[in-house]
Parts: C-alpha cells; sequence; structure tokens
C-alpha cells in the first residue's frame, strides 16, 4: 500500500526463483568436465565428464518445473523454448555432430545457459526473464549448427572445429584431385618386383609378434647432437591404422571420400605405388572417421579389414582384389560401436579375425585361398584387440582378449583350449604379452593388469593368477616388456610395472603424453614414445626413472596410429599426415 496517498499497489505475481539449486547443479557440470584431468587415475572416470552434465541439465529441468517458483506459464514457455531451441540444433547440426555431440554438448550446454540466465534475472519479476533465458539457451543451442566434430580425444573432449574450415580429409582429397590433374613423371618411381613382399621386415600389426618390438638394429643415445633426419612428409586419408612394411614399400589404409582404401607407399620417397578403393565409410562421434586395423602382408597378399566389416585379400605387388568377404552379411550384424578393428592374423593357410557376431560367428577363420570359412566358433562381443599368436610348451595358440577375459583357441580348429577369466566393465584393446616360457600378460583400462601362469596337463592348458594389479592400464595405447619390466599406459600417463612383483617402479605425472603410442628399441634399451599431440619422445628403458634423452614436435594433429621402426627408418602417421625420419644410428 502507498501509505502517503493512501492507494493499495497491485501484488506482483512474480516471485523471485529459486536459485540456489541451479547455481549448484552449473558448479557440479562445470566440475565434471575436468574430472578426467583432475582425477585421472579413477576407474571409468571418463563417464561423469560424460553423462554428469547431461544429468545435471535433467535436474535443472526438474528444478525449473517444480522448485523454481516461476508461474506456470514461464514453466510452460520455458520448457517448450528449450525442446524446440535442442530440437531446430540437433535438425541443423553438421552431420558429425549428430547423436553423442548432441547428447553430450548441445542439450548440457543448451540448460546451463538457460540455467545461467535465470540465476542472473532471478529478481527481475516480469516474464520478460523467461524470455530472456530462452533466448539466450536457443542462441547457445544454435552455437552447435556452427561446429563440426572430428572425433574424441584421449580425454573424451569432442575435436571440434568450425564447420565451414577444411577437415583434413577435404585437405588430403583436394590435394590428390590436383596432383591427378597435373603431369607427374613417373618413369623414376621405384616398383616393387614379386620377391619385395615374401619376407616382410614388419608384417604387420605391431611387429612380427605383435609386441611392439624393434630389433635388429643399434641407435645412439645422443639425438640431441645428431637428431632424426626428415625423409619425406605426405598428407594420407584418416584412418587409425599403421603401417605394414617390407622391402621398404610400406601398407597401410585410409579414408578416401565414400572409399575405404587399401594403399601402397615407397618407404623410400612416399610416393603412391597402387591404391585399392572399397565402397565404404565408417565414421562414430568418439572414434571419428576411416579405418581402424592394420593390413596383415603375408605370401606376396595383403589382408585389410575394413571398420564397417569386410575382409579382403589383395595382391601386394599391385593391389588386384583376389576376393572379399562382408562380415555383416556373414554375422547379420551392425558393426560394433567404434567399428571393425580386429587386424588379420594369418596362420598356416588361414585368415583370422574377429567377427563379433552372435553364436559361432564371434571369430572366424576364412581360408586365405579361397576366402571359404573353414571355422567359426563363438566370442565375446567386448574386444577391440586383435587376435594373438603364442606357442607355449611346444604347441600353438591364439589369444583372444575380451571383456571376458583371456580365450586360447586350437588355430587348426578354433577350439577353445583354455578359458581364463576376468571379467571386466567395457572392452580390451590392446595386445597380451608373452613375458616368459609359461606366462601372459594382460590389461584393461579400468580394472587393471594380471600375470598368469600356464601350466600342461594331461587335460590340456590350465591357467593360475600371479597377481592383479591397478599399476598400468592402458586403454587402446599399448605397452612392452624389457629386462623383467613392462612400460606402458597407465591411462594417460607413462610408466614402469616390475614384472615379477606387479608393483610401480615410476611412474610421469608430469610429461603427459595423452593416449599415444610407444615402440620398443629393444637392443638399445630405449623406448619411442609419440604422443597424442604428435611429440616424438625417446625415453631410457630404465626401471628407476623416467628419463627424457630426446624430444621433437614429429606429427601435427591427434595420433593414435602405432609408429613403425624398420632398419633406422621411423615411420609415423596419424589422421592427417605421415611422415619418415631417419634415426641417428650407434657408432661401430
Amino acid at each position: 500500500m502507498d501509505t502517503e496517498n493512501n492507494v493499495e499497489l497491485p501484488v506482483s505475481k512474480y516471485r523471485p526463483l529459486r536459485v540456489w539449486i541451479p547455481a549448484l547443479l552449473l558448479l557440479v557440470m562445470l566440475a565434471s568436465r575436468k574430472f578426467t584431468t583432475w582425477f585421472p587415475d579413477v576407474p571409468n572416470g571418463w563417464m561423469v565428464g560424460t553423462f554428469v552434465p547431461v544429468i545435471s541439465g535433467l535436474l535443472v529441468v526438474i528444478w525449473w518445473l517444480m522448485f523454481s517458483r516461476a508461474t506456470w506459464k514461464e514453466r510452460l514457455f520455458g520448457i517448450l523454448g528449450l525442446i524446440g531451441g535442442i530440437a531446430i540444433a540437433a535438425t541443423l547440426v553438421h552431420e558429425t555432430m549428430r547423436k553423442e555431440p548432441v547428447v553430450v554438448l548441445t542439450v548440457p550446454s543448451t540448460i546451463a545457459a538457460f540455467a545461467l540466465t535465470l540465476v542472473l534475472v532471478s529478481r527481475k519479476l516480469t516474464f520478460h526473464r523467461t524470455t530472456i533465458a530462452v533466448l539466450v539457451s536457443f542462441i547457445v543451442a544454435l552455437f552447435s549448427t556452427l561446429l563440426k566434430n572430428e572425433g574424441a580425444k584421449g580425454d573424451y573432449d569432442f575435436g571440434l572445429t568450425w564447420r565451414w574450415v577444411p577437415s583434413a580429409e577435404e585437405a588430403f582429397l583436394a590435394s590428390q584431385s590436383s596432383a591427378a590433374s597435373s603431369i607427374e613423371d613417373t618413369s623414376d618411381r621405384r616398383q616393387p618386383t614379386a620377391d619385395s613382399f615374401k619376407d616382410p621386415q614388419w608384417p604387420g600389426f605391431r611387429g612380427p609378434n605383435r609386441d611392439g618390438v624393434q630389433r635388429g638394429q643399434v641407435f645412439a643415445s645422443d639425438w640431441n647432437a645428431n637428431p632424426p633426419i626428415e625423409k619425406w612428409r605426405i598428407l594420407v586419408g584418416p584412418a587409425w591404422s599403421s603401417f605394414a612394411v617390407a622391402d621398404s614399400f610400406l601398407i597401410t589404409q585410409e579414408q578416401r571420400g565414400e572409399q575405404e582404401t587399401v594403399v601402397c607407399y615407397d618407404g623410400q620417397s612416399g610416393s603412391e605405388i597402387w591404391a585399392t578403393e572399397i565402397q565404404s565409410r565408417f565414421f562414430d562421434a568418439l572414434g571419428g572417421l576411416g579405418p581402424r586395423a592394420t593390413p596383415t602382408i603375408d605370401n606376396g597378399n595383403v589382408y585389410a579389414m575394413g571398420a564397417a566389416g569386410w575382409l579382403v585379400k589383395l595382391s601386394a605387388l599391385d593391389g588386384t582384389i583376389a576376393w572379399k568377404k562382408d562380415l555383416g552379411e556373414l554375422t547379420k550384424e551392425k558393426p560394433p560401436m567404434w567399428g571393425y578393428s580386429c587386424s588379420p592374423l594369418v596362420h598356416d593357410g588361414l585368415v583370422i579375425v574377429h567377427a563379433v557376431g552372435p553364436d559361432d560367428k564371434g571369430i572366424i577363420a576364412f581360408d586365405t585361398e579361397t576366402g571359404d570359412v573353414r571355422w567359426s566358433v563363438p566370442a565375446n562381443k567386448d574386444s577391440y584387440s586383435s587376435l594373438h599368436r603364442t606357442n607355449f610348451f611346444g604347441e600353438q595358440q591364439l589369444v583372444f582378449l575380451s571383456a571376458k577375459g583371456a580365450t586360447f583357441l586350437n588355430p587348426k580348429t578354433g577350439e577353445t583350449v583354455l578359458e581364463h577369466e576376468f571379467q571386466i566393465f567395457g572392452y580390451r584393446a590392446v595386445q597380451p604379452a608373452v613375458v616368459d616360457a609359461d606366462r601372459l600378460f594382460f590389461t584393461n583400462e579400468n580394472e587393471g593388469s594380471r600375470l598368469i601362469q600356464l601350466t600342461k596337463t594331461d587335460s590340456g592348458l590350465e591357467s593360475t593368477e600371479v597377481w592383479t594389479k591397478d599399476s598400468i592400464r592402458p586403454d587402446f595405447n599399448d605397452f612392452a616388456i624389457h629386462k623383467g619390466h613392462i612400460y606402458g599406459f597407465d591411462k594417460l600417463m607413462f610408466t614402469c610395472v616390475n614384472v615379477e612383483s606387479g608393483e610401480r617402479t615410476w611412474k610421469k605425472s608430469r610429461d603427459k603424453y595423452g593416449k599415444g603410442q610407444m615402440i620398443l628399441l629393444a637392443d638399445s634399451d630405449q623406448i619411442l614414445v609419440i604422443s597424442e599431440k604428435g611429440d616424438l619422445v625417446l625415453l631410457e628403458a630404465n626401471p628407476s626413472e623416467h628419463r627424457v634423452l630426446f624430444k621433437m614436435k614429429a606429427l601435427e594433429g591427434k595420433t593414435w596410429n602405432h609408429p613403425v621402426v624398420v632398419g633406422d627408418r621411423l615411420y609415423l602417421r596419424n589422421a592427417t599426415e605421415a611422415v619418415c625420419y631417419e634415426l641417428p644410428k650407434k657408432a661401430l
């Protein structure tokens, strides 16, 4: 009431909003985004940054509808505005921003903008406060339409760029088109012969034994005085494949527009020798674009697995296709979440892959000559690792890692000879490691690592757990064993673990390599790390300390691909470019 004029003023139907709830939820959303950075050792920590903002956003909606003190007209208008903004943005975003990015980024950021605006204007007692909040949230939602996603980083943050900026793939295709339109003299280009691929030095994924170990060349220890010499650098199509190498010819896989392509390069010059295209394109919002597996060279042929599920045999000489199989047709299954990632294993006339199918179509062995199925067996689907050949007690086995544990198969028949259970939440994506004559080591990112002891009995193989520790937990970034110690990635950090005890001897938390990759230079007692950001780091294989011998920038862009060293040549690639370095050899 206006006491001076004795006039009764109308009471506003709008009340100040109860803002402590959305303010608290906004802080939770912000903190959850940094959770994996602050607490990298927490199992499945990525789920906090992925799902907590979404859940917090839903709680903001509940607050708005139930506890905000807004009028019901405001509540209805606000919720319809939120839904409309998100729906329009989800319709207009770039194709790489659909599904996961909309859920993980667009939805929580739009709701956060709505909540933050309401906190700031909470005491404005008119309908305009809701109109302002809806308008701000609408602008934030539409901001997503200006972006595109090139796949997540190792910390699960999306690799976002402006929608109008050419992608690495588009830049590569433009360079290919330009090269094709120019007149190129190929008379001096080195050409492979039938003998070039008979004895490959690096036949496929992680080398001859799939253990990420280089042998046969000793390198200098002082690379600062004699740094690696760049021999060539080229643009390549997106893929997480590595190289298979024979006679300095490199075989890899790339995405080229709508074609998944198996490519042969001259390792001496970087020139393309041949390229075989297969109509296929695979993209997922986390893993990004292109093939995941690495080709295998065997007996003059190349075996390659595409991310969408095709398996092909080609001539290593010219890329001619001998046969091609579609795993989706055989299994009636769609590709797994992050695509088919199993690098083909060739053994005794068979090419064997994880087919991710139901019933007995989990692992399939194809005849190398005809492509016919020779045997197929059930297998757990939660795996992005490849089959691994072992030889325990004078008999050969195939080891397959999955969420269930380690399965040992008879390579001739696929019959299970041992099932060692080590159940985990999620998947396994790295290779096991043979420690010695009767022990095997394997691991995963969250539940830790295990060393098992194998024994030969009248009934077959038996296994015993030696230790299980959380001292080293790689995701898809690898490790290697050298002189009684395991060197590799513990999530985003590099570490060294004693094989006998499973105890960590050191863990480097200051120099973070992200989810990069590594290779052991065994005869030099050195480790080469290629970080996720493309830094090349030479470490001493020293169980007492993390000792950096040399560091340089080697690649631009996110690098998840495995490095390859053959002779004194280092071959690196990622989803953007490939490069060859001559490494400094130790003086005789």
